[in-house]
C-alpha cells in the first residue's frame, strides 16, 4: 500500500448516516457508474452540505493513483501534452482521469472550460474521464474542491490522475500539494531560465518540458535550464529537462519515462511517509477551517437577535471587526452554539 494511503482499522469512527438519495449515488459510484461519479463531483465542487459525508465514505478507497500536476505559462501546449500522455497511458492499459483547472470569473464563478474541448478524442473511451473545474480565483489556480475531487477520481479506480492547472504564468505552488510529480511546461518564447526562476516554477518542478522544440531558441532554453539546475544544491532526484513537440508526439515517450522514474523514486523515498503525514494533517486543518466557517455563517443567520445583532453593528460601523471577533471568541456558550451542526 502506498505511504500516503489512508489508514483504516476496526476502531475507526463510523461514517455518518446519509440520505437515501445520496446513499444510492454512493452505491452506484462503488459500481463504477460514471454518471454517479459526475454527480458526486458536482456536489463537491459546489460545496454542498453532503461534501464531508461523501469524502468520508470514499476516503478508505484512496491512495492508489499516481497524481501528476502539469503547469506552466499560457500557450505552452499543456493540453496538447496531456492529450498525448492520455494516449500513451491508455496503450499501457491504465485508467486515466484529467482534472483541467479552468480560469473563472471572480463574479460568476463560470469557467472557460477550454481544456475539455481539446481532448474530445477520448470522450468515447470509458477508461478516460475528463472534467473541468473552475479555479474560482483561488491561490495557485486551484479551488479548495480540487482536493476532494482528486480523492473521488482516485477512489473510482483511476490509475493516473492528471491535474492541468490554469496557465497564469505565475507560481502554481498548490499543484505541488496535490501531485506526486509536477511537470513544468515552458516554450522557447517563454524567455530564458531567469524568467522561469522569477516565476518560481523551478521550485516546484520534478520534470521540465521545453515544448515546441522545433522553434528557434529551444536548445538554448534547454541548456539554460540544465545550467540553472546544476547550480542548485545536490538532490537525490536529478530533474530532467526534456524537449518535446507535443503536437507531433515527439519526445512524449521521454516524458512518460521520466514520470515513471519519478514515481519509482518517490515510492522508495524514505521521507515520503513524513510528507504524506504532513499532507493529511494539513488536510484536516483545511477541512476544519471550511466546516467551522460554514457553520459560523449559518449560525449567525439563524441567530439574528444574538451574535447576529453584533455582526449587524459591525456592518453599520458601530463596532469594529476586531472587538466583535474577540467578543465572539470570548463567549464560550455562544461560540459553541454557533458552530454546532444544524438540521439541513
Amino acid at each position: 500500500m502506498p505511504a500516503d494511503a489512508p489508514e483504516t482499522s476496526r476502531n475507526s469512527t463510523p461514517t455518518r448516516p446519509v440520505n437515501s438519495r445520496l446513499e444510492q449515488r454512493l452505491e452506484q459510484f462503488a459500481n463504477h457508474d460514471r454518471n454517479a461519479l459526475a454527480r458526486l463531483i458536482t456536489l463537491v465542487e459546489n460545496r454542498a452540505p453532503e461534501t464531508s459525508a461523501i469524502i468520508e465514505r470514499v476516503y478508505p478507497l484512496t491512495g492508489h493513483a499516481q497524481v501528476i500536476g502539469i503547469t506552466g505559462p499560457p500557450g505552452a501546449g499543456k493540453s496538447t501534452l496531456v492529450n498525448r500522455l492520455i494516449i500513451k497511458y491508455r496503450a499501457l492499459g491504465k485508467r486515466v482521469a484529467v482534472l483541467a483547472i479552468d480560469p473563472s470569473s471572480p463574479f460568476s464563478g463560470g469557467a472557460v472550460l477550454g481544456d475539455r474541448v481539446r481532448m474530445t478524442d477520448h470522450y468515447k473511451d470509458s477508461s478516460v474521464y475528463i472534467r473541468s473545474l473552475s479555479s474560482r480565483g483561488s491561490h495557485g489556480g486551484l479551488s479548495r474542491a480540487a482536493r476532494e475531487i482528486v480523492k473521488l477520481l482516485d477512489a473510482f479506480g483511476h490509475d493516473i490522475i492528471v491535474i492541468e492547472t490554469v496557465g497564469v504564468g505565475q507560481t502554481e505552488l498548490s499543484v505541488m500539494d496535490l501531485a506526486d510529480t509536477t511537470v513544468v511546461v515552458t516554450v522557447p518564447e517563454g524567455g530564458d531560465s531567469v524568467q522561469v526562476m522569477k516565476a518560481g516554477l523551478n521550485e516546484i518542478a520534478d520534470v521540465f518540458v521545453v515544448n515546441k522544440a522545433d522553434r528557434d531558441g529551444a536548445l538554448r532554453m534547454v541548456s539554460e535550464l540544465e545550467q540553472m539546475l546544476h547550480l542548485r544544491p545536490p538532490s537525490p532526484w536529478a530533474i530532467p529537462v526534456l524537449p518535446t513537440e507535443a503536437v507531433r508526439g515527439t519526445g512524449v515517450d521521454a516524458v512518460l519515462d521520466a514520470l515513471e522514474r519519478h514515481r519509482a523514486f518517490v515510492s522508495g523515498d524514505a521521507e515520503r511517509a513524513g510528507r504524506a503525514a504532513a499532507r493529511r494533517a494539513a488536510d484536516t486543518i483545511d477541512i476544519v477551517d471550511e466546516e467551522v466557517r460554514r457553520r459560523l455563517e449559518a449560525g449567525l443567520v439563524a441567530d439574528p437577535n444574538g451574535l447576529g445583532a453584533l455582526l449587524e453593528s459591525v456592518r453599520r460601523g458601530v463596532v469594529d471587526p476586531y472587538s466583535a471577533a474577540l467578543r465572539i471568541l470570548g463567549d464560550d456558550a455562544a461560540l459553541t452554539n454557533l458552530v454546532r451542526e444544524r438540521p439541513r
